[in-house]
């Protein structure tokens, strides 16, 4: 009876793995078959393949991808220079109203996008109302922005990459002298490598693809690479935006190996 109820857990554990691995794979195999489709308007069953999408993805959208890391490289050092102390205080240190530094640090991930680019767009206007100046639409409005919604990733992986570190190297370090601040220097930063290199790239992957700020804080002259698809969307229907989709993916996924084959990043990210 249990070897028999073993045998059925684990067919039902076999076939769930099999449907996620589904739902996941099938759409990408979907988008990869559409991406060489040899039509201006799509068309199944096509009449003929082609790799010309690729090229000409720098073409369409060369302007908006430059945006998009300018923008991703900025909020990367932003919420870097923000969630690593933050990511230190908050897991070496125990003080009065940490819980709710914390909380706030971690909101801005259970608030839908859609709201906080609204609220973001309306604190950006009264501030322009008030000083003067002309944050709402401009590249700086966005990296603020962006800042916002990454820093709580890097927090959130810097802290569990403090959570499996061993404080003994730090308090030995701090034992025979050495000053706090090269006590992180020299011990806690680069015990903490993987959480933080796992932070920058969740942060730049965040940033690059983030759509709803960038609909309410973006202006004409500073269209990011996920507002010109939605653009180019309304007047073309090609398998250009499924080369795009393929392309966005293909980078991220050598990326997060290259990164997994130096750093481990499986120890932070469960």
């Amino acid at each position: 009876m249990t070897d028999a109820l073993a045998r059925v857990e684990h067919t039902a554990v076999s076939l769930l793995v099999a449907l996620g691995v589904a739902l996941i794979g099938v759409p990408l195999l979907l988008t990869l078959y559409l991406s060489v489709f040899d039509e201006k308007l799509i068309l199944f069953p096509p009449h003929a393949y082609t790799l010309g999408w690729y090229p000409a993805i720098p073409v369409t959208f060369g302007a908006p991808i430059w945006t998009s890391l300018q923008l991703g490289i900025a909020a990367v050092i932003g919420s870097l220079l923000l969630g690593v102390p933050a990511g230190i205080g908050l897991s070496r240190h125990r003080f009065r109203g940490s819980r709710l530094i914390g909380t706030l640090l971690l909101a801005p991930l259970t608030v839908p996008g859609i709201a906080l680019g609204l609220a973001i767009y309306i604190v950006l206007v009264s501030i322009d109302e008030q000083t003067g100046t002309a944050l709402t639409g401009s590249l700086v409005g966005l990296v603020l922005g962006h800042i916002l919604i990454t820093t709580p990733w890097v927090v959130r992986l810097c802290l569990a990459s403090l959570a499996t570190t061993d404080r003994t190297a730090e308090e030995a370090a701090a034992s025979l002298g050495a000053h706090p601040l090269k006590v992180i220097w020299r011990v806690t930063l680069p015990a903490m490598r993987p959480g933080i290199i796992a932070g920058a790239l969740f942060a730049f992957v965040i940033s690059f693809e983030n759509l709803e700020l960038a609909l309410f804080l973006s202006s004409p002259g500073v269209t990011t690479l996920p507002v010109a698809v939605l653009q180019y969307l309304e007047y073309h229907i090609d398998p250009m935006v499924a080369a795009v989709a393929v392309a966005q993916t293909v980078g991220i996924a050598v990326l997060l190996l290259l990164l997994d084959r130096f750093v481990r990043l499986g120890r932070v990210v469960r």
